[in-house]
């Protein structure tokens, strides 16, 4: 992955407070080796890149073949749950070279929206029936493997997924899901091994699908390592009422008495939290992924972002389902959102909101070092347009507020990971033709 040493010239940077007219950023072993400033002209043989540059944005939440259900579940009305049963139905056709050949058109989807890192949340493991392939992490390198092919860094979030709800066995579709118990699980997620592009991490469906008693083997498994930890929590009224009926407390709460709560898990969602919840997850460092475009999608809710934040939950943004792939737009939905919600403006800086989008969410991914542009920070860069239908006209130092208010992933032009160009003004150099890609990956699934 990594890129032989070079120079590339930043027309405008962001370097994580303002912006910076003329930026030579020279790197060597896919790092950043050294950031020079005032330097108006590029100098030679250093790529140009016109725009204001970013550090790479982060997908913390990903569900690859959500893909493959956008418009279809637009039609008619329904709730969340209805919702499930289509998404079922393509779970239920996914093999690992049709899910590849997704993943893989999916992840070139994002490398042109300006994504240099993915979360992606997996628990597609095993044949229809729940039958174990030959290799039993045939999935997940699947997932791996696309996610080199399309030129981005994963983190595999390995997923237990071992009831349908509280007490209740797996049903037929979430039999593939499903590993038995969480020991199997880890059992069978401890032949996994990280790579260049690729980390480990492990995640828990949610507390109903996964039994309390099984939480802190998942919760060991991921300490032990060292890795990073998700959980969908609170995603559902539906799913607290029932916490409550069977544990007598929240999910949050659970989650907290099972210590899977603290600074190297995330909570995926958060939406539907009481005080308490709030001040459990950011006491003890719990992170927060919003997807507000799943979110609304799916008509879950608005959580409370802003809440989380101030008692200590770092807050990062993933597509989540897939609607739309732009994390510009979930940055920009989170502030809508609670604008919406408290009637009044600026909730976060631009600033604050690139920071969720890009080093925030590469820390809740496990990934060091990404997310500013800066001497020995890794070379990941994303340069948006700033003279399309809409980012041009304000002046280039409100970059930010450009970037996040204004422009979508239509207007990335370039993509660097690691110091390799990905994306080259609009066109992804690994993908060729990244639209039919992902028309033949999602027909294979219809057939």
């Amino acid at each position: 992955m990594t890129a032989a040493p070079r120079t590339y010239w930043l027309e405008h940077a962001w370097l994580g407070a303002h912006v910076e007219p003329g930026v030579a950023v020279d790197v060597k072993d896919g790092r950043i080796a050294a950031v020079r400033t005032d330097t108006p002209a590029p100098p030679p043989g250093a790529e140009v890149l016109r725009g204001l540059t970013l550090p790479g944005l982060a997908n913390a939440h990903s569900h690859a073949f959500h893909r493959a259900l956008r418009s279809t579940v637009q039609v008619g009305s329904g709730t969340f749950w209805t919702w499930r049963e289509t998404m079922y139905a393509t779970a239920d056709r996914l093999t690992p070279d049709t899910y590849h050949a997704l993943a893989r058109a999916v992840y070139a989807e994002m490398a042109l929206a300006g994504v240099t890192a993915v979360g992606e949340f997996h628990y597609v493991h095993h044949a229809p029936g729940g039958t174990p392939y030959a290799d039993p992490n045939a999935m997940g390198e699947a997932l791996v493997e696309a996610a080199a092919d399309a030129g981005i860094r994963i983190t595999l979030l390995d997923t237990a997924y071992l009831s349908s709800g509280f007490g209740q066995p797996p049903t037929t579709h979430q039999l593939r899901f499903s590993d038995g118990d969480a020991d199997a699980w880890a059992a069978r997620c401890s032949l996994l091994a990280g790579r260049e592009h690729a980390r480990i991490g492990a995640a828990i469906h949610s507390v109903r699908a996964v039994p309390a008693d099984q939480l802190a083997t998942v919760a060991r498994w991921a300490e032990e390592r060292r890795a990073p930890l998700h959980v969908h929590l609170s995603e559902q009224t539906a799913e607290n009422d029932a916490c409550r009926e069977v544990h007598g407390c929240t999910p949050a709460q659970l989650l907290a008495l099972h210590g899977v709560l603290g600074p190297r898990t995330t909570g995926v969602h958060n939406t539907h939290l009481t005080a308490e919840d709030i001040s459990l997850i950011g006491g003890s460092g719990t992170g927060t992924c919003m997807c507000p475009t799943t979110e609304r999608d799916l008509a879950d809710g608005i959580g409370p972002a802003g809440a989380l934040q101030n008692e200590g939950s770092p807050l990062s943004l993933g597509s989540d389902s897939h609607a739309v792939v732009d994390l510009l737009e979930e940055a920009r939905a989170m502030e809508l959102n609670e604008r919406l919600r408290s009637r009044t403006r600026g909730h976060w800086t631009a600033a604050a909101l690139l920071r969720a989008a890009s080093a925030d969410g590469h820390a809740a991914l496990g990934w060091d070092g990404i997310g500013t542009i800066e001497a020995g920070a890794r070379a990941d860069l994303v340069t948006l347009a700033l003279d399309s239908v809409r980012t041009a006209g304000p002046p280039p130092r409100l970059g930010a507020e450009t970037a996040v208010f204004a422009a979508t992933a239509a207007d990335v032009r370039h993509t660097v990971v690691a110091g390799r160009h990905v994306v080259r003004d609009g066109a992804h150099t690994l993908v060729p033709d990244v639209p039919g890609a992902l028309a033949r990956a999602v027909e294979a699934l219809r057939a």
